[in-house]
């Protein structure tokens, strides 16, 4: 029933909107000026997939092998024809170079101790990776010196950092690196006493931690590596290893995951700072875990099952002596912490030591206490409470925002935050932890006022009348005239929150006088599970009524219209764009879908996408759930005849998270159905995955580009 009337609704919106579809082309900045003469010829070479009793074309199949010279010809051929079209835009290197000088400021982290040494990461403003400094704890950030300077793995900053993780005594460092955006990892070990590098570099290492036993050896996770690509190959059987330092990998012993017959596409793995305990979480998917531990102690003995089930969320927050404090959304959907004995971990020994409260828990630990992180409408706020759950303070912070880095080690007096929101960029805090006192430790210096801007929280009713919060962005004073060019940005999935957030790229769209909005739809965990789960399977559908309920409540508003509208996501939030421009293509001028999942008939085919399930369901698991899938894939839903708003899809030829083939595909079945002069365009980088560690060279002129496209779509032909 719920398809039947999502599928009666989306034949709906076709007929209603059938006669007003000419409006999102009108021919502002298109072909019309002859900017595109022809899109690269996309071969058809159909498959058929069967599901249930339906036959499924798939023209573009062969766009999915990333090993092809097809695929590869096809690539440069496309991104020839974006980048002539983008060459075209008048202010393209003005707004590259107002990018660039934007975000060359200098750029720190909180810093952190690890034995004798105070360590932290700074980027000077324009270097594609940050480099790790360090310094002599009694000494003065000032004395700091270069430690490791990704920067000179490659020159052109395509291999980035990932992990670190130091030894319990500081004898040894591990970390990760990614190769041209890749999910699959080295990690690389170093001898912090010699300062060198030793021979038991790991590799084909992927979605993993690093967790030191001792000064003795590590636990790392990965799966076996493919024998098709390693880019888009399925990755399904997660496995655990530990790799004792100065042996070879393929002498490494197999921890967890060795079961045929109980598949966990996520494990990982972490020793407790007293090197007692080693602490397993396993997933089928990315919501709901295992959680059991092991006593090192006892070098025999067993696992023991903390929950033995995938139908929570839980992971330990700290553990004195035998004692554990797990987080946990077992029977309480906003996150609580608990408290119990390692020889007795059954729920019905659990203590309640913060109990779920009416918004979301996401706590931390650091100098012996709990710093308990709500999430109010998506802005911050922040209590402190010690190892019995007594309530200390409630701590002042800097403004209306987020909150980011408290955590640290029991031994820790004084802790270090971060503090942003949408117009501010994030300033550093110490605090100490006993008197709760927050110090500015540092502040960045960058050429931009947030005195000028405001952002004001709205809420809007999506279709059914669930309320949504949206954060809107802007100079002070805007008018509302219809006529101001707006992005709205959102994601709502994977239990995942938009919180306020810096942007150099939208802090640019800003200056311009742009309008930023930021909607927290459904889907994501703005407000606990309920959320979350009011937006997956077969409830997929309120994701997208909401966005469009967002988009619907600025242009009435006079915020924006529909011709200076632009929809931006990433991701999931790609296929939340995809989605919603097929279904609702009148509704914006410019489509930003970037790195998204857009075939959701094929999605759990490719890498680790089958953990993803939890969220979409797979058009394997019914007729009714394939039905539903295949009525708001975008891929499938691109219609010859439509016309469709200016549209530049982003992803990057090594993104073995959602495999560019999504992009790749969509791309091609846009500009075969465009029945219009608005542009439809792919921008491919090469050399960069997902969007973690792309250099920052890469970065500045794709912010630029999809600036630059948005404003030239919107008729602006002048900065």
């Amino acid at each position: 029933m719920i398809f039947n009337f999502r599928f009666i609704r989306a034949i709906s919106y076709f007929f209603l909107f059938l006669l007003i579809f000419t409006m999102s082309c009108d021919e502002t900045n298109g072909n019309e000026k002859g900017l595109i003469n022809q899109y690269p010829i996309t071969k058809k070479d159909i498959v058929y997939d069967s599901y249930f009793d339906k036959k499924i074309e798939d023209p573009y199949r062969w766009l999915e092998d990333d090993r092809s010279p097809e695929t590869e010809k096809w690539v440069i051929e496309q991104n020839k024809i974006t980048n002539n079209y983008l060459g075209l835009i008048p202010y393209r290197d003005s707004l590259k170079d107002r990018v660039k000088n934007l975000w060359n400021y200098e750029k720190l982290s909180s810093p952190f101790k690890e034995g004798k040494y105070t360590y932290f990461y700074k980027n000077n403003g324009l270097q594609n990776q940050n480099v790790l400094y360090r310094h002599l704890n009694d000494e003065s950030s000032k004395n700091a010196k270069v430690f490791l300077d990704p920067n000179s793995f490659k020159s052109d900053g395509t291999i980035s950092l990932g992990n670190i993780s130091f030894s319990k005594n500081s004898k040894f460092l591990a970390y990760s690196i990614s190769e041209g955006g890749s999910d699959w990892r080295k990690i690389i070990v170093m001898d912090l006493k010699r300062n060198e590098v030793l021979k038991d570099t790991l590799v084909d290492v992927k979605f993993s931690g690093i967790s030191w036993y001792k000064d003795e050896g590590f636990y790392y996770s990965s799966y076996d590596k493919p024998k098709g690509s390693v880019l888009s190959s399925k990755t399904d059987q997660h496995k655990l290893f530990y790799h004792k330092i100065g042996t070879n990998q393929s002498d490494d012993l197999l921890i967890y995951g060795m079961a045929k017959d109980q598949k966990n596409r996520y494990i990982n793995a972490s020793v407790t700072d007293d090197d007692r305990y080693l602490i397993i979480s396993a997933s089928i998917s990315t919501s709901g875990n295992k959680l059991l531990f092991k006593d090192l102690v006892k070098p025999d003995s067993d696992f023991v099952s903390i929950i033995d089930n995938y139908n929570s969320d839980s992971y330990l927050l700290d553990n004195v002596g035998s004692t554990f404090y797990v987080v946990t959304n077992l029977d309480a959907p906003n996150q609580k912490i608990v408290s119990f004995e390692a020889d007795a971990p059954d729920q019905m020994n659990w203590n309640d030591i913060i109990p779920e409260r009416e918004h979301v828990l996401n706590p931390s630990s650091v100098g012996g206490y709990f710093f308990a992180e709500y999430m109010v409408d998506a802005i911050s706020r922040v209590e402190q409470y010690d190892y019995q759950g007594n309530f200390i303070r409630n701590l002042k912070l800097p403004g209306i925002g987020s909150v980011n880095g408290f955590g640290g080690k029991r031994s820790d007096k004084i802790d270090f935050y971060s503090f942003t929101n949408y117009k501010t960029p994030p300033s550093i805090f110490s605090i100490d932890v006993e008197t709760g006192v927050s110090k500015l430790y540092w502040q960045p210096k960058i050429d931009f006022n947030p005195n000028d801007y405001e952002s004001k929280q709205v809420f809007y009713s999506s279709s059914d009348g669930t309320k949504i919060p949206m954060t809107i962005t802007h100079k002070k004073g805007l008018k509302l005239n219809s006529k101001n060019p707006t992005i709205l940005y959102g994601y709502g999935g994977f239990n995942i929150s938009l919180n306020p957030s810096f942007s150099i790229a939208n802090a640019v769209w800003l200056e311009l006088g742009g309008v930023y909005a930021v909607a927290n739809i459904r889907g994501g965990g703005e407000y606990g599970k309920k959320w979350h789960n009011s937006g997956t399977k077969m409830q997929k559908q309120n994701v997208f009524d909401d966005f469009i309920s967002a988009a619907e409540y600025l242009i009435k508003e006079k915020i924006t219209s529909n011709s200076f509208l632009a929809l931006k996501g990433g991701s999931n939030g790609g296929l939340l764009v995809g989605a919603v421009m097929t279904q609702r293509p009148d509704l914006m001028k410019v489509a930003l879908p970037a790195v998204g999942v857009l075939d959701m008939l094929r999605y759990h085919t490719f890498t680790a996408g089958a953990g993803w399930a939890y969220d979409y369901g797979t058009s394997q698991d019914s007729k009714e759930m394939f039905e539903y899938l295949l009525g708001y894939s975008p891929v499938h839903n691109i219609k010859k005849g439509n016309k469709y708003p200016a549209t530049l899809i982003t992803t990057g030829d090594h993104d073995d998270r959602v495999v560019p083939a999504h992009s790749f595909k969509f791309a091609a079945e846009l500009q075969e159905k465009q029945s219009c002069s608005n542009p439809t365009l792919i921008r491919i980088e090469t050399d960069a995955g997902h969007g973690a560690g792309t250099p920052v060279t890469k970065t500045i002129q794709q912010y630029a580009d999809i600036i630059g496209f948005t404003l030239f779509n919107m008729g602006v032909n002048e900065l």
